[in-house]
């Protein structure tokens, strides 16, 4: 780039944005180069061809946009605060990922007061998640009892859907490690179910439709889209393993009560994020590596990929033909939805819209207009039109390139985009650690030729290498703009040393006004990934259990005993603060045990717990809640049960003796 050229594009960034420390941008970017150097993502970086300029490195190609479209936003920054005063409810919840700790978390938004984590694909402890028998049913087990899995990477979590906006009924959260997709109840915010899809890898796109495709009366969301990251051997069993060319990834659609897989599509190319359709018609995944590469260079080499959109109808229909097949033991039916069995939109089950190399992110603004593709590799956002693609599905738009309205440059390392309901973008720069604002409608008309169309907003630096972004209710029609989040990977500097692992750092942005404004930071335990953000009359949750919802529940404590049944005992328990209803209980050695507990106090925040030293149990059960235990005794000998969770003055005398005989 020419000294000239540079100076020029400086003078337009300080005219149409916040000024930023070059030397600062200088830093970063270097430094995330070179710890992507390995994977040769700076050699995707400096190879991307455009067909205009790539942004230089202190500003983008366009100036700055104009006010954004009614209702106007602040002229200068919003006014807010992340504080609440003591005892103050915050506005919203916050449902994060947890990465590979395999949880959920939730927090209270703005002040990141965290509120819970839910364990989801992980054993927990506190709770008893995974020691269970009603936990692990649900995560699923070996013939010999075991856990299936012990590991889970949650990234993505998404709420179910009425007439365009959560209903606070469910979340879903996928598996990346193990291809699962589990279910949140958000009445008791706990897991309620597992599935695991079939012939599948990678699972990292999750989203659930907010509509049925046919019947207008259906409003709400009954499937849960579920796009497969790794491509594998059809089936994996060992054949083809050495020959990448016969390796593909699968969609799934998954039943939002049942929980079963309905479908699944077989595609060309690698599977990343996913979004739907307000009129749930579509279903989309960016697509990277549509060379079917099993190396990172190969997965790089195509100057484009693809956003790939899904016929809902169309797959169903086809389904009910007939025209399927399956993989392995799987009885799941699969439809083909590969480029080369998909030429005639008119009876084409996808469609393949080209984007820049390697995007990140597919996102739906919630006027329902558009998808957005972030480029990641390329500098630019791409806005496809969801009516042009539903008209290449007729057959009146000639090539789905001609579904993209805009694709315009914003800056270095674009992953994740959100929304605040005024027409406004607003999309996370790895490689800058940058947020930038910037307003749809300008963007198309600077696309179509108009280059006075000011497109770009603002920017904000952001600490450090943001990856993931939400806004509250960004991604239903009720988008907000009030709270914007984000997901930085790293923390660096902000908070106090706590050895080699850093926490991570996700801030708190004011979107109220024209320009964003940094309110808060928040340190949190690694690794969160995606996250959104919901209104807090949005969720009716339980205070306490109904007892008569448990099946085996002790309803009286005097229904308290134990049963016998050759080497298997079962103990009918029940607690009520301060005691449990039985003072001790006898088995022998080499006894199977199974201890059902129920907590009969009804009052709200009374939870209970129980623990038996020396035989790996705890779990907690909370007011009107049943739960069960299974374990072997082993040794002769006096073991103390009792309260781990604290309920009462005299919580340390709340316990009992198991004695085991000879």
């Amino acid at each position: 780039m020419s000294a000239d050229n540079k100076t020029t594009n400086e003078t337009a960034q300080n005219e149409s944005a916040a000024p930023q420390d070059l030397g600062r941008r200088k830093f970063l970017n270097t430094a995330a180069l070179t710890g992507l150097a390995g994977a040769t993502l700076s050699v995707g970086l400096a190879s991307c061809k455009q067909e205009t300029a790539p942004a230089p490195a202190a500003a983008p190609a366009a100036p700055a946009a104009k006010e954004a479209p009614k209702p106007a936003a602040k002229a200068e920054g919003g006014a807010m605060t992340a504080e609440r005063a003591p005892g103050q409810l915050d506005d919203y919840y916050g449902f994060y990922s947890g990465g590979h700790s395999g949880e959920v978390r939730v927090y209270g938004i703005p002040t990141g007061r965290e509120l819970k984590r839910i364990p989801v694909f992980n054993p927990d402890l506190l709770t008893g998640w995974g020691i269970t028998n009603e936990s692990k049913a649900i995560l699923g087990t070996k013939p010999n009892g075991d856990l299936k899995y012990r590991t889970g990477d949650t990234h993505h979590v998404h709420g179910s859907y009425t007439d365009g906006t959560y209903d606070g009924k469910y979340a879903w959260v996928n598996d990346k490690i193990h291809g699962r997709i589990a279910r949140i109840r958000l009445d008791t915010f706990e897991c309620d179910k597992i599935t695991e899809l079939p012939n599948i890898q990678g699972f990292h796109g999750i989203f659930p439709d907010k509509r049925d495709p046919v019947d207008a009366a259906i409003n709400h969301t009954t499937r849960v889209f579920c796009g497969a990251e790794f491509h594998i051997p059809l089936p994996n069993d060992g054949r083809d393993v050495n020959d990448p060319t016969k390796y593909a990834a699968l969609f799934s659609c998954v039943d939002a009560e049942t929980m079963e897989v309905r479908w699944q599509v077989r595609v060309s190319g690698n599977m990343d994020l996913c979004a739907t359709s307000y009129d749930g018609k579509l279903a989309a995944c960016n697509q990277y590596n549509t060379e079917n590469g099993a190396h990172y260079e190969d997965m790089m080499s195509a100057e484009k990929d693809a956003c790939i959109f899904f016929n809902i109808e169309r797959i169903e229909k086809a389904i009910k033909e007939g025209k399927f097949k399956t993989y392995g033991d799987s009885k799941v039916p699969v439809v083909d939805g590969t480029i080369e069995a998909n030429k005639d939109p008119k009876t084409a089950l996808t469609a393949y819209v080209p984007v820049p190399k390697n995007p990140h992110g597919v996102n739906a603004s919630p006027d329902g207009k558009y998808f957005i593709c972030a480029g990641k590799l390329s500098p630019t956002a791409t806005v496809i039109e969801l009516a042009q693609v539903l008209k290449y599905f007729e057959g009146e738009v000639k090539e789905t390139k001609d579904c993209v309205v805009a694709e315009v440059e914003i800056g270095l390392g674009p992953l994740h985009t959100a929304f605040d309901g005024r027409g406004n973008a607003y999309t996370t720069l790895f490689l800058d650690s940058q947020m930038v604002k910037w307003n749809v409608d300008a963007a198309i008309k600077f696309h179509k030729g108009d280059k006075n169309a000011k497109y770009v907003v603002d920017r904000l630096d952001v600490t450090y290498q943001p990856g993931h972004t939400n806004a509250s209710m960004s991604e239903t029609k009720e988008a907000d703009g009030k709270w914007l989040g984000v997901g930085n990977k790293f923390s660096k500097d902000r908070f106090l040393p706590v050895g080699p692992l850093h926490p991570e750092c996700e801030q708190m942005i004011d979107m109220t006004g024209e320009k964003m404004r940094l309110v808060a930071d928040h340190p949190v335990w690694p690794e969160p990934h995606d996250f959104i953000i919901m209104k807090r009359d949005k969720i009716k949750a339980k205070q306490v259990y109904n007892v008569e919802d448990f099946a085996n529940a002790v309803k009286d404590p005097k229904d308290s005993r134990v049963e016998r049944k050759g080497n298997k005992v079962t103990v009918y328990l029940a607690s009520q603060a301060p005691a449990y209803s039985l003072r001790e209980f006898k088995v022998k050695k080499g006894d199977e045990v199974t201890v059902i507990l129920t907590n009969l106090d009804k009052v709200e925040d009374l939870t209970h717990g129980f623990a038996v030293p020396k035989h790996d149990i705890n779990f907690i059960v909370n007011p009107g809640e049943t739960k069960s235990v299974t374990f072997k005794t082993d040794k002769p000998g006096v073991y103390w049960y009792y309260c781990t969770h604290f309920c009462h003055a005299l919580h340390l005398e709340m316990r009992g003796r198991m004695i085991v005989e000879k």
